[in-house]
């Protein structure tokens, strides 16, 4: 009888340990894949391989669940087990909160569509913070629990009078355990380290999040403007101050290029294709037309939003207007100055009063890294669509697709 009671111990241990192993690789592969979704540099280096790791990233996610599933069915005794150890017990519940946390977050991501803008959002901030936090924790636990450290004869440093074959129990204790050295040198090292970008996204992401940060972190992208262009716009009445009250959340900068930037030597913008007269400006003819103001909501597909932004500049069916549509043209071409992204919209689309080449935000000029001098804003549709350092516009039959439909974006980008 004690035998079998053994044998079925034993199998409860390997249960646990491949459940250890199996989540250890399902965080390993999210991180990875998660840190590649967020990074500029793989954006555009991977191009159309970005999609099939985004549907990993899901694919394992959605799977993160199971090991939690069936620990539950092992909780009962596990708990027992450690009714002595409360680290344990407090690692077990950090660890769990963490994956159904992860899990919970990044179905509503993943279903951003269905949950609306306003759910996503406060969904992305929990998933971010949870990967701050989580992480760290993660690195320490895994490190910490080698067996190397789990040696006792390689983990122990006795004190100056006491030799190591001297200690033991009932004799001198060590000054310190190598074990315990190499632990807090390691929590002290990822503190340093991962501490202050903590505490900057806290403030950036946190901050813009509830409306309190956001301008503060324009101010700053204004300030690194790259761009070096005059005479700078100057605003109309209802852009300074913002009639939207000003801009509510964070932008997240994305780019599938280095960001561009512009002089009045090397800029322009055009309107050509099947168009009754080809309309070209330079900066100073371009910041002179007739500006008109809006205040909309700001999308983007991976669910982070930006509320109450306060645009101002020329609509683009004005634009068309001006240019004259003939009769054969079916799609507007949108290029952008880094000379890599398109994108399109229909003539239908393109005529709603909505659609702004913008050239001001909140009452400032639009900085480089939020697209400027002039981008397109788009707000009834997913922000791939509001093309960045907007320079020409071409009207074209027929079809083009864009440089992330051609990766497995839909062309229909509603919000």
């Amino acid at each position: 009888m004690s035998g079998f009671i053994e044998r079925l111990r034993k199998g409860y241990g390997k249960k646990l340990v491949s459940l250890h192993a199996w989540n250890g690789w399902i965080v390993v592969i999210l991180a990875l894949t998660g840190l590649i979704l967020v990074g500029g540099f793989w954006r555009g280096f991977l191009g159309e391989g970005r999609v099939w790791i985004k549907w990993l990233h899901i694919l394992v996610g959605i799977a993160s669940i199971l090991p939690v599933m069936y620990y539950l069915l092992l909780a009962g005794k596990h708990w027992k087990q450690l009714r002595e150890k409360p680290w344990q017990r407090f690692n077990v519940l950090v660890v769990l909160g963490l994956l159904l946390g992860w899990f919970g977050s990044g179905v509503l991501l993943w279903q951003f569509r269905a949950v609306g803008p306003g759910v996503s959002n406060v969904a992305l901030v929990i998933h971010d913070l949870l990967t701050w936090i989580g992480l760290p924790y993660i690195i320490y636990h895994s490190i910490t629990r080698v067996k190397w450290l789990k040696e006792p004869k390689k983990r122990t440093v006795p004190s100056p009078q006491v030799a190591e074959d001297e200690i033991h129990p009932a004799g001198p204790q060590p000054l310190y355990t190598r074990r315990a050295f190499i632990r807090g040198a390691i929590g002290v090292g990822l503190g340093l380290t991962i501490g202050p970008s903590f505490l900057k996204w806290m403030g950036d992401s946190l901050g813009g999040f509830t409306g309190l940060g956001g301008s503060q972190s324009l101010d700053k992208l204004i300030e690194n403007d790259s761009n070096e262009l005059l005479p700078a716009p100057e605003p109309l009445p209802a852009s300074a101050p913002p009639i939207g009250g000003g801009a509510a959340g964070q932008f997240r900068v994305y780019t599938v290029t280095p960001i561009p930037s512009f002089t009045n030597e090397n800029w322009s913008f055009v309107v050509d294709g099947l168009v009754q007269q080809k309309l070209q400006w330079n900066w100073e003819q371009f910041v002179a037309l007739k500006r008109t103001v809006q205040v909309s909501d700001f999308h983007c597909v991976t669910g982070w939003s930006v509320y109450n932004n306060t645009w101002e500049g020329i609509t683009l069916k004005e634009l068309l207007k001006l240019a004259g549509v003939k009769p054969k043209a079916q799609t507007v071409k949108l290029y952008s100055g880094d000379g890599v992204y398109t994108d399109t919209l229909t003539l239908e689309q393109a005529d709603m009063d909505d659609v702004m080449v913008a050239v001001m935000h909140d009452g400032k000029p639009i900085p480089s890294d939020l697209g400027g001098p002039v981008r397109l804003v788009v707000p009834k549709m997913y922000a791939y669509k509001s093309v960045k350092w907007l320079n020409r516009i071409e009207l074209i039959e027929g079809e083009h697709v864009g440089y992330w439909e051609a990766r497995g974006y839909a062309n229909d980008a509603w919000v």
